[in-house]
């Protein structure tokens, strides 16, 4: 067999082998602050469960911010339990240079350094209850109540008859799940920020976050935004980056469905 050497193009006539080019993709980031809680995969498990759809065979940065004075760790055993949950892990980030090294022997990827601004925020998950809300305890919740938002100043979510509802805009970094329902969105969606619902999502403003609607399998599930402008959208696992969209689609109002394992995006008038 002949391997043409670096440099050399194909010959007249003959077909390329590959192409090699640049993309952009939305990963999942874990930012793991304590692996020795015993609970960690039992946790871990019960977030995959909110979502399974959108969860499986993710790719996922492991963020070592805040694992900077623990020293190294079996980043082989950590990948091994992470995929037994069905999560990718690519690489790692924020890590020492010892941290680092562990990652590339475990055949993960280095990013680059990042810091967010503030820590990450618990996502919103909003689904249908008619009981009342839980009286406060002295113990903070584990995460927001059906019918609470994570902050006062955050938009409120309303669950009502399967559909929540979000009146406010929803600024970057933060994540809404309509669980077991529709998500209905008034205002815009700024980019980095993450709209989940388990049936259809409604943007009547600028879409420029994310979009998952049917995340439980709902094949038959929609979006509708009144401005596309998304970094990414997808319906039960199919997804679409920005990248991937047409032009001449992007800032117009369209709905986004499933034609087999094709992904649609049709404007509406």
């Amino acid at each position: 067999m002949t391997v043409a050497s670096q440099g050399n193009a194909p010959a007249p006539g003959e077909t390329q082998a590959f192409k090699l080019r640049g993309g952009s993709y939305t990963l999942l980031v874990l930012q793991l602050v304590d692996l020795k809680n015993p609970n960690f995969f039992q946790w871990l498990l019960d977030k995959i469960a909110q979502a399974p759809n959108f969860y499986r065979h993710a790719p996922v940065v492991l963020d070592l911010e805040g694992l900077a004075g623990s020293g190294p760790f079996n980043f082989a055993e950590l990948g091994r339990r992470l995929r037994q949950h069905k999560l990718v892990p690519v690489g790692v980030q924020n890590g020492t240079e010892e941290q680092n090294q562990g990652a590339i022997n475990a055949g993960m990827s280095v990013f680059p350094m990042w810091r967010a601004a503030q820590p990450l925020e618990e996502p919103a998950v909003a689904k249908p209850s008619a009981e009342p809300p839980a009286k406060p305890s002295a113990e903070p919740p584990a995460k927001p109540s059906a019918n609470q938002s994570v902050k006062p100043s955050e938009p409120p979510v309303q669950a009502d008859g399967g559909t929540t509802l979000v009146t406010k805009p929803i600024r970057s970094g933060r994540q809404v799940y309509a669980q077991q329902g529709d998500l209905v969105v008034l205002s815009t969606v700024s980019a980095g920020a993450e709209l989940l619902a388990d049936g259809h999502v409604h943007v009547y403003g600028a879409l420029r976050g994310r979009a998952l609607a049917g995340v439980s399998g709902d094949t038959s599930a929609r979006i509708f935004c009144r401005s596309l402008q998304a970094e990414l959208v997808s319906i039960a696992g199919h997804w679409l980056v920005r990248e991937d969209m047409d032009d001449h689609l992007i800032g117009r109002t369209v709905q986004i469905y499933l034609k087999g394992d094709l992904l649609v995006i049709e404007p509406m008038s």
